[in-house]
Order: C-alpha cells, then structure tokens, then sequence
C-alpha cells in the first residue's frame, strides 16, 4: 500500500505539471499581438474612442463600411476577440466583400471553434465562392478527432482539464485513504478515468495553442491567381483559384513568394499578395 501511495503522488506531481501549462494556455488570446490590417479614413482620436458598441450602431444602421472600420481599430488598438472578428466577417459580407468576410469567419472560428453561428456564417460564405473543391479523404477516426478538438476553444479545453485534475485528485485521496475495499476499488478506477480526461484535454489544449501561435491557413484575397510551378512569374502555370479559397501555406521562407497548398493535394507557389494569413 505505500508503494501504491508514493505512485499516486507521483501522479499527482506530474499532472501538477500538465495542468500548469494548461492554465498557461488560458493567456494565449491576451499574450498574441493584434494582426496588422489597413485601417481607412478614421483620425487617431477616432481609432482610440472605438468600440464594440460603436461598430454595432453603426452595423444596426446599415452602415456596414463604417462598421467594418470600427471593428478593424478594435481589433488593431485591443487586440483579437472572436466576436468583433465575426461581426466584422458580417460587415464585409455585405459589402459583398467575401474573401474578407470569410477571412474574418475564419479568424473568428480560430479563436472560439464550437461556436456554431460563426460556422454557419463562414459556411454561407463559401458558398459565395467559385472554387468547389473535393478535400483527400481522410480516415474516419482523423475527421473524428479533429471534429472534438473544435468543439471548444484552447481556453475551455484547459478549464476542462483543470476540472478534471481536482475530480482526480479528490479520488485518489479518496481511494489512499477510505478503509472501505468497494470504494478503494470504485476510486481507483474512476481515478484511472479521470487521469486518462486530464491527459486528453491537455493535449487538445496543446493542439488549440500551437494552431492559434502557428498559422498556416490562409485565405485567397485577390478576384483570381494563377498558382505557378515554381516562385517566379516565368514559372509554369497550374491552375487557377478564385478569392475566398482556403489554402495551406507549405513554405513561407520566401518574402514575395509562398507554395500553398490544396485541400485536394495539389501544390504550387503563388505571390505573397494574393494570400492572407488566417
């Protein structure tokens, strides 16, 4: 038996371990500097008294181009918030601007991936899009995974975790020192469980963390590209995209130049321009 306690609390030091870089996931949104977009004719005065509550009006009165200044200087004087990155998305959708609208819908869902409304939006949005691509299928248990990760952002995966590490610790207390075996032996395995929730849910957490620190995605942001073979104009030409097309940057060592690519697997390079990084 003291065997089997130093084990527990062995356990307990490691999860201790796991759970403060979770906690620490809890300040990614805080902690990441604000993305650089153009801001239009707003004075300095203007771009420091922005709010959400000002873009909102503005919104509510069909001012959509007003709207969307508004959200870009809170966004660019308070940093990333999934709800003005969605209500800018709404903006610029109908500004019939819908690569930057889909731009937004993405940023948003980068930001807080279960919310549905915002899914539902970028979904409308695509369907504005030329371009109908037919994504490599993938093993079932991969689309599963990565459908459970999305259902909660960095921050609830953490939280979740923490939960779950006070819900082991209070069961491994309970199984080293109850004197009764039923509930040595109930504790025990729902501490087994518990421990097995701790784990995954740091590890979603890490997954959420790299994706918001470690952007590939990006959004095709010009009316159409034509994807090169290689990183010059001279290059052969492969096939062409249309704005609002999302695309994963392979390579961005270059300055001018990036190689993207398709969910369907196809490669190539385009200009640094036609792209924005999710």
């Amino acid at each position: 038996m003291n065997d089997m306690k130093k084990i527990v609390f062995l356990t307990l030091m490691v999860l201790c371990s796991l759970n403060i870089l979770a906690a620490d996931s809890l300040a990614v949104k805080s902690s990441m500097k604000p993305l650089n977009t153009k801001l239009r004719a707003l004075s300095s005065s203007q771009i420091q008294a922005a709010t959400k509550v000002l873009g909102d009006d503005a919104y509510s009165h069909n001012d959509f181009a007003t709207a969307a200044q508004i959200y870009e200087c809170v966004l660019k004087t308070k940093g990333e918030a999934a709800e003005i990155y969605y209500n800018l998305g709404n903006s610029y959708y109908k500004l019939g601007e819908i690569s930057k609208a889909i731009l937004n819908y993405e940023r948003a869902l980068l930001l807080k991936p279960g919310d549905s409304d915002f899914r539902a939006n970028l979904e409308i949005a695509r369907s504005k899009t030329v371009d109908k691509v037919n994504p490599t299928p993938q093993f079932f248990l991969v689309n599963w995974t990565n459908s459970l990760i999305n259902t909660m952002g960095t921050d609830s995966w953490a939280t979740t975790g923490i939960i779950f590490f006070i819900l082991f610790i209070l069961g491994a207390s309970c199984f080293i020192f109850s004197k009764r075996v039923l509930v040595k032996k109930i504790t025990f395995i729902s501490s087994l469980v518990l421990l097995v929730f701790v784990i995954v849910a740091n590890i979603f957490a890490s997954i959420q963390k790299s994706e918001l620190e470690n952007r590939t995605n990006a959004i095709v942001i010009t009316s159409s590209v034509t994807v090169k073979s290689t990183p010059n104009v001279t290059g052969t030409d492969l096939f062409i995209i249309h704005e609002g097309h999302k695309v994963v940057v392979k390579d961005s060592s270059m300055r001018e130049w990036k190689e993207i690519k398709l969910e369907d697997g196809n490669v190539g390079w385009v200009k640094t321009t036609d792209i924005e990084i999710i």
